[in-house]
């Protein structure tokens, strides 16, 4: 059987390209606001962020998306962003094990 291509993108703060899989997707809609997308289908936008904590942090340290959307973003949406990658990353985590 053939293998699939896994879709590949780049880590917005790293610069590294990673599995689609591994990463969150935050946009800038039409309207102009900066939100997550855990759907990855949100209209608008994207960057992607590694799921790993220590990045995200990176990322609200030289606010990062501040940047690369032209806008000024609050502390509580990266802390938000902190959040919920560190959430994902424990998922991760705990159903690696189950497999």
């Amino acid at each position: 059987m053939k293998q699939r291509k896994i879709p590949m993108r780049k880590d917005i703060v790293t610069g590294e390209m990673v599995p689609k899989q591994e990463l969150v997707r935050i946009v800038r809609t039409p309207e102009g606001s900066v939100e997550l997308d855990p759907t990855n289908r949100a209209n608008g936008r994207g960057a992607y962020l590694s799921l790993d904590v220590k990045v995200a942090q990176q990322a609200k340290a030289k606010r990062t998306f501040d940047r690369v959307f032209e806008t000024t973003l609050t502390d509580t949406f990266y802390d938000e962003l902190i959040a919920y990658v560190d959430h994902q990353q424990a998922r991760k985590e705990l159903f690696a094990d189950e497999q």
